[in-house]
């Protein structure tokens, strides 16, 4: 027996759905019909994403809802060049979100820099050319 190697659904914990559904959909992300008040689902190419009241989600889990800083985990948007990487920092700023660290050349060989949604969820936004973008936009990792 194994577990599939696969992830098909992120959800993100967040004070007020409608803001962060709002700041998503200015992204140019389209909201799915099987968004409800509660919860909005957006498709990100073979993967789906999901934003859902904070304290909702944390007592879906039996789990509490506090905590803030960094909470041990990041999101990432590979993209097909340095330029594209500082072109949707700058519309992610433009939407709403924050810019937490400016896109550079980093030690791994690449290009990356961090944003965060009006939530704090950190995503970043990445240039690597040892990880083929594949044309649905989904990443090929080395063999």
């Amino acid at each position: 027996m194994s577990v599939p190697a696969r992830l098909t659904l992120v959800t993100l914990g967040v004070a007020d759905v409608a803001r962060a559904t709002s700041f998503y959909e200015a992204l140019g992300w389209r909201k799915s019909s099987a968004s409800q008040d509660e919860v909005s689902f957006f498709q990100l190419g073979g993967l789906a994403l999901s934003v859902f009241g904070r304290q909702s989600l944390a007592d879906d889990a039996t789990v509490g809802s506090e905590g803030s800083g960094f909470t041990g985990i990041s999101l990432a948007i590979n993209l097909e060049s340095e330029a594209e990487v500082d072109r949707v920092a700058a519309e992610w700023v433009s939407c709403g979100g924050t810019l937490v660290k400016q896109p550079e050349r980093v030690f791994w060989g690449g290009y990356s820099g961090y944003v965060k949604d009006p939530d704090g969820h950190l995503w970043e936004l990445a240039y690597n050319p040892g990880f083929a973008l594949l044309p649905d936009g989904s990443m090929q990792l080395p063999s």
